[in-house]
């Protein structure tokens, strides 16, 4: 499209000047000039088009003159550049054309070949402001599209507490803290019959939106298997060999899946790779003794063990991702395993959200203001029958 520039002076030899020394780029298609002979009527013709990018004007006009013009001309909202016109020498009228705005200027008599080189450099600069803009609303689309995304996902966390309000014998938390828009943390819980509690808690590598969707995929995958009611250790087992053959770019999921007999208190649980998982009660705490398989999605035809542990009446199991432990403060001081530990013999006796939130606050209190690197997640549940 034509780059449009409007001329404004009351000079009526300047049209024909202007339409002879650029009449082979307006023939090529590169300008479009429209003209006016004052203040007022430039102002007319900017509301008549709204695709004039430039403004080209002769400071001293009858009725309304170049300098008011600029000032008019900021409240269009328009972003229009103006290249100012008049007499050589006249640098006070000049400097405050420069102080209102105008982008730049020409003296009289034009000099078409500086004309020329200044109707260039501005339409670059015009063109460098419209770049500009098309980012900027790209990247508010991406944004918008991103907070749709956190939420989406967010959405697919269980995030009611209490999550079973009528049962006694067991209760559970947690609390996730994305470190972007969206992320590879998750965790989940869900009841296999009225007597097995499915908690899970993973962590896919890299960051974004390929994590996100990749946690999407593995969490699906884990809970539609676990409600075949397999094994920890088969259902992992599974879940590997249906990812690692749609897995192009590489990815993983770190994943610690167990199973609560909410009548015994058996805890039945399975590793990939995970952090292993506390059990604490009162002031003690403890970290789990868990063989851990590989990661999930990389080798396929890995298997996972299923390994058992019994849990004591008010005895709990705290999960978490690594964004907990390798969280670091200014000195680039990791927030490390003994801190998880300290914070659960601290408030281990507490209920479940205190439990977590205590833990959340140790280790917010801990990075100060180190922005966070890594998603933070932690799932607590306890035994209570």
């Amino acid at each position: 499209m034509a780059y449009k520039i409007l001329i404004v002076d009351d000079e009526p030899d300047l049209e024909l000047l202007i339409r002879q020394k650029f009449r082979q780029y307006v023939r090529e298609g590169h300008y479009e000039f429209t003209f006016a002979h004052d203040g007022k009527q430039a102002l007319e013709k900017l509301r008549q088009d709204s695709g004039i990018e430039m403004v080209l004007s002769d400071i001293n006009m009858p009725v309304m003159d170049g300098l008011t013009l600029l000032s008019e001309l900021e409240g269009l909202d328009r972003g229009l550049k103006t290249v100012m016109v008049s007499a050589y020498g006249d640098m006070k009228n000049i400097r405050a054309a420069m102080n209102r705005g105008a982008f730049d200027f020409v003296t009289k008599p034009i000099d078409f070949y500086d004309l020329e080189t200044t109707v260039s450099k501005t339409q670059q600069a015009v063109e460098a402001i419209k770049s500009a803009q098309r980012v900027r609303h790209q990247l508010l689309s991406i944004q918008e599209e991103l907070n749709v995304a956190t939420r989406i996902q967010l959405s697919m966390l269980p995030g009611k507490f209490p999550a079973f309000p009528d049962r006694k014998d067991f209760d559970l938390f947690a609390e996730i803290a994305p470190a972007k828009e969206v992320g590879g943390d998750f965790y989940d819980f869900f009841l296999l019959d009225k007597d097995h509690l499915a908690i899970v808690i993973g962590d896919v590598s890299g960051k974004g939106v390929p994590a996100a969707m990749f946690m999407a995929v593995a969490r699906t995958l884990l809970r539609a298997t676990a409600l075949q009611k397999l094994s920890a250790g088969d259902c992992l087992t599974y879940v590997n060999g249906a990812l690692v053959p749609q897995n192009e770019l590489s990815m993983f999921v770190t994943l610690f899946y167990a199973i609560l007999n909410t009548k015994t208190g058996e805890l039945e649980f399975s590793s990939a790779g995970h952090n292993p998982p506390y059990l604490f009660s009162n002031s003690s705490a403890r970290s789990l003794d868990a063989i851990s398989g590989v990661i999930l999605g990389l080798i396929d035809g890995a298997t996972y063990e299923t390994q058992r542990v019994q849990l004591q009446r008010g005895e709990g199991i705290l999960l978490y991702t690594d964004g907990v432990t390798e969280a670091m403060n200014i000195a680039e001081e990791l927030f490390g395993e003994k801190q998880v530990e300290q914070s659960l013999r601290e408030n281990g006796a507490r209920p479940l959200q205190e439990v977590v939130q205590a833990l959340f606050s140790r280790i917010h209190e801990h990075a100060g203001a180190t922005p966070q690197s890594d998603d933070i997640t932690v799932l607590a549940a306890r035994y209570l029958a």
